[in-house]
């Protein structure tokens, strides 16, 4: 039996890698590519496949990527199981993804070669995997308080908190009565502290340990 799996990857290096290291199975064929969110959907919309393999952040013209994207496809797609490649190293985020109903697979980009076939056989079979680093990251966060943002300043921990509420900068900035240059600069070091990369991935972070509740 032949698995037809879709491809998505915004660097053309990583996907020309991917397929060629799938397609050393046998039982894998990489049916069609995408390079972002809207063409991942325009593919899917046309083609019968039975897993994706998708980089979790890849800029898009209207789809969002990352949680939103996986989201959107679990709707659209719930009987189709997905595998995540990722950077990723934050243990919040890591956990949101692998908890998603229609993730099958979490992959670090740095053990791709050696265990993204692993991962995708898991998936077609029916079962979850997580890599090796992908697993001591979510393991790393065992044990820790619930509320993981002691690292910041007050006055971070306050501007973070509005934003985790869907507050903007400029209204945080109005309520706390600073700047919108100091409540913007407050809020790029708190992410740096917590770990994450983007507002996706901050409000990720944010339902993991409870801000703004």
């Amino acid at each position: 039996m032949v698995f037809h799996i879709v491809l998505a990857d915004d660097h053309p290096i990583v996907s020309s890698g991917v397929r060629a290291l799938l397609e050393q199975s046998p039982g894998f064929r990489v049916v069609a590519e995408a390079t972002s969110p809207d063409e991942l959907i325009r593919v899917l919309d046309g083609t019968a496949c039975d897993l994706v393999v998708t980089d979790f952040n890849m800029p898009g013209e209207h789809a969002a990527d990352g949680l939103s994207l996986l989201q959107l496809l679990g709707r659209r797609w719930p009987d189709l199981n997905i595998v995540v490649l990722t950077q990723l190293a934050n243990p919040g985020v890591l956990n949101n993804i692998a908890r998603l109903s229609n993730v099958r697979g979490v992959v670090s980009k740095s053990d791709a070669m050696k265990e993204l076939p692993t991962a995708v056989t898991a998936a077609t079979a029916g079962r979850s995997y997580q890599s090796s680093a992908v697993r001591k990251q979510i393991e790393s966060a065992q044990g820790e308080s619930p509320d993981s943002t002691t690292a910041l300043s007050k006055r971070e921990a306050e501007v973070m908190r509005l934003f985790a509420l869907g507050h903007t900068v400029s209204e945080i900035a109005r309520q706390l009565n600073r700047s919108v240059k100091t409540v913007s600069s407050q809020k790029v070091e708190a992410m740096r502290k917590l770990g994450v990369k983007s507002d996706l991935e901050f409000y990720a972070y944010a339902r993991e340990h409870g801000l703004g509740s």
